[in-house]
């Protein structure tokens, strides 16, 4: 080869490394434009990531918690939402599959953990807190009582076997059994126990006696004519029993109300039933509860709250302040708390010590929810036999979120009609 043709191949070569470089350039380029760098954190501050849009139910759910997150942790986490709608080519960088996904990174920018769908602020702090990062957050106030203050003084036969209120003799109900007599406050309290029965069924209503509101005297409950109504103010029923009809409609002229049988009495009693447990409930006294656009109730706090866990549906819960009456409002999405109105509501668990020495539930009569810690203080001052302590919402939802549909089967339920 002469000496133009080795220029001419030095020249060549030199050429394609110069177009070799450039289209590498170019790719280069362009590959940054599509998967831009992610942002990096501020300085030593761990960074929450939420990817989702302003148009997706859980993403528009989960925009007050993070306007919470920036505001109660600034300085110390830093919060940052994205939507992929409107910026797409920042989103690429983090490679979603789905929205609302949340990612967190540690202060030198490395992912240490990702979520998908709705997550409550509850479980981000949680979450945080397993990471490494405790960000505290609200605590609640150390509300508890493992004894009453006060010592009850009142037999057995003065107290209801289902509510443990106090037993009126003209509206007593008494159900005999093999190991003593039951006695209940008034119909409404047996056919509520009588929802709850895990026996059989049968002839049990011959068992069944009630109080004559004329005379006091004790009526086979399948006999008795029954006056029912409502107070004027708080629209809740009241029945009254009577040996004689003439009786009962003598009382009509003071009292008012309509006359019924007792098999009418029982199937307006059992018309209305807890979406989680199943047991009887009067709608003015208890929580109101949608679940996938069906109305149904909780017949106490916590058990509206196990309409979620029953069904496997969202939920939302309209339960009065056990002490105003005041209505405290509570979402939920996927299994956890979406929101609640107002934010300061609070939970009572009431609890009684089990003859083993331990503790559980006092039962549906004895659960709450409350606007304030200082409204569930000052219920508690005129409940002075109740037992238990203070939780947060979310752990009453977590609670039955946790059951096995066995458990959540046998909820509430009473396995034998038997005294205390």
């Amino acid at each position: 080869m002469g000496k133009v043709g080795k220029v001419a191949v030095i020249l060549a070569l030199v050429v394609a490394v110069v177009v070799v470089a450039a289209l590498k350039s170019r790719k280069a380029q362009k590959t940054a434009e599509d998967h831009p760098t992610a942002p990096q954190p501020a300085a030593g501050l761990p960074r929450l990531v939420d990817l989702g849009s302003t148009t997706c139910i859980p993403c528009k759910m989960m925009a007050p918690i993070l306007e919470d997150l920036k505001k109660d942790y600034a300085g110390r986490l830093q919060v940052e939402f994205i939507d992929v709608v409107v910026n797409p080519q920042a989103a690429k960088p983090y490679g979603i599959k789905l929205i609302p996904t949340q990612i967190f990174f540690d202060a030198e920018g490395k992912e240490l953990w990702r979520h998908e769908g709705f997550i409550s602020k509850e479980d981000i702090l949680g979450k945080w807190k397993e990471l490494g990062h405790d960000f505290g957050g609200a605590e609640l106030p150390k509300i508890e009582r493992w004894e009453p203050v006060r010592k009850d003084t009142r037999t057995k036969d003065e107290i209801c076997y289902l509510c443990d209120g106090d037993v009126n003799p003209r509206t007593a109900v008494v159900v005999r059994t093999g190991k003593g007599d039951v006695r209940l406050c008034g119909p409404h309290c047996y056919f509520i126990m009588y929802s709850c029965l895990t026996e059989d069924r049968t002839g049990f209503e011959k068992k069944v006696s009630v109080t004559d509101w004329a005379t006091g005297e004790p009526v086979p409950a399948m006999e008795a004519v029954y006056l029912c109504g409502a107070d004027e103010k708080s629209g809740r029923p009241w029945v009254k029993a009577f040996a004689d009809r003439d009786a009962a409609a003598k009382e009509t002229r003071s009292s008012g109300g309509n006359t019924v049988t007792w098999q009418a009495l029982g199937e307006n009693e059992l018309s209305h039933r807890c979406g989680f447990c199943d047991r009887a409930v009067y709608p003015v006294d208890v929580a109101k509860v949608v679940a996938g656009g069906v109305h149904s109730y909780g017949c106490c706090a916590h058990c509206a709250m196990g309409v979620a866990a029953r069904t496997g549906k969202d939920i939302e819960v309209h339960q009065p302040d056990g002490l105003t009456g005041e209505m405290i409002v509570v979402k939920t999405l996927d299994g956890s708390v979406a929101s609640i109105e107002p934010g300061t509501a609070v939970a009572w668990f009431g609890m009684r010590k089990k003859p083993d020495g331990n503790w559980g539930s006092a039962g549906c009569f004895h659960q709450g929810f409350f606007l304030t810690a200082d409204n569930l203080k000052k219920w508690l001052e005129e409940h002075p036999f109740e037992t238990g302590k203070i939780i947060t919402i979310q752990q009453s939802l977590a609670d039955k979120m946790k059951l096995t549909p066995q458990q959540i089967q046998k909820a509430c339920k009473i396995g034998e009609c038997a005294p205390k």
